[in-house]
């Protein structure tokens, strides 16, 4: 089961992503996590990213995709994988592809989890994070116990310049010229499954659950 999370920023891919991996028992991988680990690891392929990233520029689509099937060729992905955040674009989408035909694999569902941009400005801007671990919050949907203070270790909440409504709107223009493409191209190729993620996460779980076959 080869699963790729489509939608824009903020509209609940990383919540599903892992309540999918926790279901079905394979590995939720983000870009961001496998710089991580390659550069901590100090792997070829990691000291050819963090050059890159050392002079704040984008990483090649061809060393991202490499770095992903890479990760993709690992004994925990031998029963699938959900990509969150990759593929970003058209190039990267025909990279992966190329790369998994190669080995005669392929994506099984492209899940498209759609929400209006209004929609993800008004989330958005409701979330809080926490100074000291890291913890979020929303003060609709998981409003802390204590107004401004984190469950977790009673650090203050602040609203993150990532999730102000400037930012947001600026993120959801690169998403619609940049990764929206995704869309139809995962649909020509008759794995695109559009769910509605405006409703509760957990009627979002179900119908994803319903897609995937359990």
């Amino acid at each position: 089961m080869k699963i790729i999370m489509l939608g824009a920023p903020g509209a609940g891919k990383g919540t599903q992503a892992k309540q999918i991996a926790e279901q079905y028992n394979i590995p939720h991988i983000s870009t961001g996590d496998i710089f991580r680990e390659n550069i901590k690891n100090g792997t070829p392929l990691g000291a050819k990213a963090k050059e890159y990233m050392d002079q704040g520029l984008l990483v090649p689509d061809e060393l991202v995709c490499d770095l992903v099937v890479d990760r993709i060729e690992k004994d925990d992905c031998s029963k699938g994988f959900i990509l969150d955040g990759f593929p970003r674009t058209i190039p990267q989408a025909d990279a992966l592809d190329t790369a998994l035909k190669e080995k005669n694999k392929q994506i099984d569902y492209a899940l498209d989890i759609e929400v209006p941009d209004e929609n993800i400005v008004n989330r958005m801007a409701g979330r809080r994070s926490c100074k000291e671990c890291g913890a979020i919050f929303h003060l609709q949907y998981n409003p802390p116990k204590e107004e401004n203070k984190c469950d977790v270790c009673q650090g203050e909440l602040v609203l993150r310049d990532d999730d102000k409504a400037e930012t947001v709107k600026k993120r959801l223009d690169v998403y619609h010229e940049q990764t929206a493409p995704l869309i139809s191209h995962y649909e020509k190729a008759g794995v695109l499954h559009e769910i509605d993620g405006t409703v509760d996460i957990t009627v979002v779980f179900e119908e994803i659950k319903k897609i995937l076959g359990a």
